[in-house]
């Protein structure tokens, strides 16, 4: 039995991509979902996904505390198992996207003796460190959420699935880039639209709408220009530089230069800021209305508009005076510690 991580707010997203992946027997569970799959090849396919946090081995032990996970046969089946992950010395196996520096745990107690002692046999077994801060290979332990026993997951990738091979430059506040996918993915992206991209910072929803299929055409606009530098060398990195434009404007001073250059566009996204580590709630107040007449502005009929914003109860209280725009779909998600507006809109 497999484990996938689910988006807060952004689980119906994550269980789609899933079953278009491969995943049978889906079953939701409080913070997740588990899964069977048919072969290797179908977890090669979810091993790339792109809306979901992480990808674990799921397994189960019928004892009443993790101590008993120390006794002989639980100890033999958890290193086993472990080890199909991990393989020797951390090399990875085809199961995994290995290989894995050192080995942690994630649970309650988890520098308590028994846990220290339980990573410490573990490793070993593997051949591997043990390195209860920074291991690659994570093990999470937790009372079993449906059971009477424990349930250990075992992460299948050395780093989360939302740390992209492409992001060589990061920016403050920038964007998860999972919740961008998905994002992208509930904006209904055709190979034909036309896709703006405003305040695009470090150029997440951009790299990630070029590196999920074809699109007319994908413009990126921020006013700052060192954000333009950093979303020119991740658009790099991900290959997908000479398919993207970015320009370096306000969005006050676009236009239909812009309209005549590329637009009108089927698409636009924008993860405004938030008045926290980017901008401030002031200054929001004036940027909000002009973001969506803006958008409206440059929007081709019928397009779609999906806003992230952590300016919840600024944005509630313009929605019903939005001239241009009726509200799709509206959902709260788990970012970074915070608890975002996700919000999908339609010209009308």
């Amino acid at each position: 039995m497999w484990y996938a991580e689910l988006i807060r707010g952004l689980e119906d997203v994550g269980l789609r991509e899933l079953k278009h992946l491969g995943a049978r027997q889906m079953r939701r569970v409080a913070d997740g979902a588990r899964f069977e799959l048919r072969d290797s090849q179908d977890m090669e396919r979810v091993l790339k996904a792109r809306t979901l946090p992480a990808v674990y081995l799921r397994l189960t032990f019928d004892v009443p505390r993790p101590k008993a996970l120390l006794g002989d046969a639980a100890l033999r089946r958890l290193t086993a198992a472990v080890a199909s992950v991990a393989g020797e010395h951390g090399a990875g196996t085809a199961l995994s996207g290995g290989p894995f520096d050192g080995l942690r745990l994630a649970a309650a107690g988890k520098d308590s003796p028994v846990m220290r002692r339980l990573g410490e046999e573990l490793a070993r077994s593997l051949r591997m460190g043990y390195d209860p801060e920074e291991g690659e290979l994570l093990l999470r332990l937790r009372p079993d959420p449906e059971g009477k026993g424990w349930e250990v997951l075992v992460r299948l990738t050395p780093r989360p699935l939302t740390a992209r091979w492409w992001r060589v430059c990061n920016r403050a506040g920038g964007l998860n880039a999972a919740v961008a996918a998905a994002m992208n993915q509930l904006a209904g992206s055709k190979r034909g639209d036309r896709y703006l991209n405003l305040m695009c910072g470090s150029g997440t929803l951009l790299v990630e709408r070029a590196l999920a299929g074809p699109a007319r055409c994908l413009v990126g606009v921020d006013f700052d220009p060192d954000a333009i530098g950093c979303a020119e060398r991740n658009l790099s990195a991900a290959g997908v530089s000479e398919r993207c434009q970015l320009i370096t404007a306000d969005i006050a001073d676009l236009g239909s230069e812009l309209i005549e250059a590329a637009g009108p566009f089927d698409v636009i996204t924008a993860d405004a800021p938030w008045g926290d580590a980017i901008g401030r709630h002031a200054d929001n107040v004036q940027l909000y209305p002009q973001l969506f007449a803006k958008a409206a502005q440059l929007a081709a009929p019928h397009a779609r508009l999906v806003l992230l914003t952590h300016e919840v109860k600024l944005v509630r209280a313009l929605l019903p005076d939005l001239s241009g725009w009726e509200l799709m779909h509206e959902t709260q998600v788990a970012h970074g510690g915070h608890n975002p507006l996700l919000l999908v809109l339609r010209k009308r």
